[in-house]
């Protein structure tokens, strides 16, 4: 019986979704908060030290106080979503998307506003205490000259201080205004033959002065004036910053960025969904409908979240969509497979989808604990990375598990498709007669010919080979690690003409910040990239952009990374792959048995460390993106993995009673066989994105985009012919010791292969 008001539910729905989408996507659009990568702007790690050198503890309340002196002073810089974290005990991270003079934002930032008048023999005349709060304000003097102009609270005070400073000699009857005078460092002495001295101004006093105003010349522009006020108004912080991280991105990089990497992942979308819409015809469709909602759901939720997107951030929801789309392959291969055995349109999809839910349950869940980890241990664009890969996971389980089997059953119960296996991507030829009474263990594969487990030594050697090869390259070559491990400071510039290494040499050794860790790259050889051991100071990292700025037109971006940090950064990357193997295989232990979560971490050590000996072999920088590459293939490949190990123990539970060797090793192979279609097709799929990012994308993503496609590879290599191997050879021990095994008696352990749906 056909049913066509199911059709026309299901083309209602296509009209809901592509009418919600097309009217407020625009919206949202606009409303997603772009990170410094992608619109330019600068983000500093400050650490919180005592005021004069002292030794006491930061308290809760200080570093409070500190965060509100800086928002207040923000405020002043008209900077439209700034970030202000605190971190740890004594730490604060800002972000300041989108503004324009970096080196004016991060003085202002740092100043601790400690104002002191002061005789040119440094002693304390007045200090902040004497001017009343908020009275400071921009404003122009008499000749049109920018100004700040203060009120005093007590105005015969300033009459003593200017008519004992008006007796005094010429040249000794100066009133000098100092920001943050630091005893025993500062002294108007040494100050004043400089031709930017660190003090304000030092204006002569000639007479008796009663009056609460008092204004401040120099050669001021109005942003200095305007920024001088504010910061006096915002008060003097309770503590001083010292900065241990700091990185800025020119904003020509960040719409250069946005522009590459929205380009390559509508790219590696599109071919994705015309994969689908080609291989699974109307499953692909309603694939190709999913995953549209899919990233519409990614976006709103950052929206709602009031998230920022980062450039790794965008990667994450290409990826995702890759990712995602395995949720709709594990389903579909099922429901193909039930075709096959001759079962009705229906049963086969109400069947296929039933028997996918375990596998698609534990793939995500352990995507879910890796993407957490990186969350938990990340820093900065990673932790956006992480919770845009969170978002996706959830969003993908969502449309793919309810909403793919809402529409597909919608079109599948309407019996206009009934007897028409063609549209479900199997051909007629396929199909068995109802009455052979097949089952799925029986189909024929396309890989029936292979003994992954009797020719599992073979591919045990070469994983032990290459293993010790990138031993002993790594050895050799070490890692080139990047800043964010081994600190220092990397400069990047990017111009519209090419670029040589001499060229830059020569313009950084006449500013005094000679190096030789000179790489040029880019299409037009127009990047130029240096390193440095030393972490540059705010002076230094200004110098340095203003020869830049000076000799070729534009600001590089600059990140410096203290020793301190540089040395947390790796131990928290450590903790986190620790931490995510441990979670996942307590995990795997949990919903199968401890020999499954054995062999699915040694497996996932393998591929990490594949990843890391190509980049040592290749001289590829690793940096924190290269961890969060890491993690993520670490999520994919257990994700892999344990598609292969759930139908491992389905085709177990259907066994009954194993009492051999060689139907051990049936199981695994019929599995292995199974799964390796849909292994093959998931592999490609995420490929196509990452490919799209290499070719595509920006150039600060591509080493990230190089490790997950060498991520890919070995996991899908390990995935097949290693971690299900490794089980067997534990399992076989058991079967040898026990003689037979009872899976009905092993079930409790691995959970139910009857999920509810």
């Amino acid at each position: 019986m056909k049913s066509r008001g199911r059709i026309v539910a299901f083309l209602l729905l296509l009209v809901i979704f592509a009418g919600t989408i097309s009217s407020t996507a625009n919206g949202i659009l606009k409303d997603i908060n772009l990170g410094l990568d992608l619109q330019g702007g600068f983000e500093v790690l400050y650490e919180l030290e005592p005021l004069d050198g002292g030794t006491g503890e930061i308290s809760e309340t200080t570093v409070t106080d500190t965060v509100e002196a800086l928002n207040n002073r923000i405020n002043v810089l008209g900077v439209s979503e700034p970030v202000i974290q605190a971190e740890q005990d004594n730490r604060i991270r800002v972000q300041l998307p989108g503004v324009e003079d970096q080196a004016a934002a991060r003085e202002l930032l740092a100043t601790e506003a400690n104002l002191t008048f002061r005789d040119v023999n440094d002693e304390v005349m007045l200090d902040g205490t004497d001017l009343v709060e908020g009275g400071a304000q921009a404003a122009f003097g008499q000749n049109g000259q920018p100004i700040v102009t203060l009120q005093l609270k007590d105005p015969d005070k300033f009459a003593q201080v200017t008519e004992e400073l008006s007796t005094r000699p010429f040249g000794q009857n100066l009133l000098v205004i100092w920001l943050d005078f630091e005893e025993g460092v500062d002294s108007y002495e040494a100050e004043m033959m400089k031709a930017d001295p660190k003090f304000v101004s030092a204006p002569q006093v000639s007479q008796r002065i009663a009056s609460s105003n008092v204004e401040i010349t120099g050669v001021f522009t109005s942003d200095e004036t305007r920024n001088l006020a504010g910061v006096l108004n915002a008060g003097a912080l309770p503590v001083k910053l010292t900065e241990i991280f700091s990185t800025s991105v020119g904003a020509q990089f960040g719409e250069q960025a946005l522009e590459m990497t929205i380009l390559a992942g509508i790219i590696g979308i599109a071919v994705v969904l015309l994969f689908m819409l080609f291989y699974y015809r109307l499953p692909g469709l309603v694939a190709v409908v999913t995953l549209s909602v899919f990233i519409y759901l990614i976006l709103l939720v950052f929206e709602l979240i009031n998230g920022v997107l980062t450039l790794p951030g965008i990667a994450a929801i290409v990826l995702g969509v890759g990712m995602a789309v395995d949720a709709n392959i594990i389903t579909y291969e099922r429901i193909k497979e039930e075709l096959r055995v001759g079962r009705t349109i229906k049963d086969a999809f109400r069947i296929g989808a039933k028997n996918s839910f375990s596998a698609i349950l534990d793939a995500n869940v352990t995507s879910l604990l890796a993407a957490a980890v990186l969350f938990y241990y990340g820093t900065s664009s990673v932790k956006g990375f992480a919770t845009t890969l969170i978002i996706s996971i959830l969003a993908s389980f969502i449309t793919a598990v309810w909403g793919s089997r809402l529409l597909l059953g919608l079109l599948v119960n309407s019996g206009m498709f009934d007897n028409k296996p063609f549209l479900f991507g199997v051909s007629k030829k396929r199909v068995h007669a109802p009455d052979e009474n097949m089952d799925t263990l029986d189909l024929s594969t396309p890989f029936d010919k292979i003994d992954f487990v009797g020719k599992r030594k073979p591919f045990y050697i070469l994983s032990v080979a290459l293993l010790a090869a990138g031993i002993a390259m790594l050895s050799i070559f070490q890692l080139n690690l990047g800043i964010d491990f081994s600190s220092g400071t990397r400069v990047e510039v990017m111009t519209d003409g090419p670029l040589s290494a001499d060229e830059v040499k020569a313009t950084i050794e006449s500013a005094g910040y000679d190096t030789d860790d000179i790489v040029i790259s880019g299409d037009n050889s127009n990047i130029a990239v240096l390193r440095y051991v030393e972490d540059f100071t705010q002076q230094e990292i200004a110098e340095l952009k203003s020869t830049f700025i000076e000799e070729f037109g534009v600001e590089p971006s600059v990140s410096t990374v203290s020793p301190t940090v540089g040395r947390e950064l790796a131990q928290n990357a450590i903790y986190a792959l620790a931490i995510a193997a441990l979670g996942i295989i307590i995990y795997v232990a949990f919903r199968f048995e401890w020999r499954f979560g054995v062999s699915a971490i040694v497996a996932l050590l393998h591929d990490a460390f594949f990843m890391i000996a190509i980049f040592s072999i290749l001289r590829l920088e690793v940096d924190i993106t290269f961890i969060a590459a890491v993690l993520t293939i670490v999520g994919y490949s257990i994700n892999d993995t344990i598609v292969t190990f759930d139908r491992i123990r389905e085709n177990m539970n259907r066994t009954g009673i194993i009492e051999s060797e060689a139907q051990l090793a049936d199981i695994v192979n019929k599995s292995l066989r199974q799964t390796l279609v849909r292994s093959v097709i998931t592999v490609l799929t995420v490929v196509f994105v990452v490919v799209s990012l290499i070719i595509f994308g920006a150039p600060s993503i591509q080493n990230f985009s190089i490790a997950l496609l060498i991520g890919l590879v070995a996991g899908t290599y390990s995935s097949i012919f290693i971690a299900a191997q490794l089980w067997f050879d534990l399992k076989r021990k058991q079967l040898f010791k026990k003689g037979t095994i009872d899976v009905a008696a092993e079930k409790k352990q691995w959970g139910s292969d009857e999920p509810v749906v």
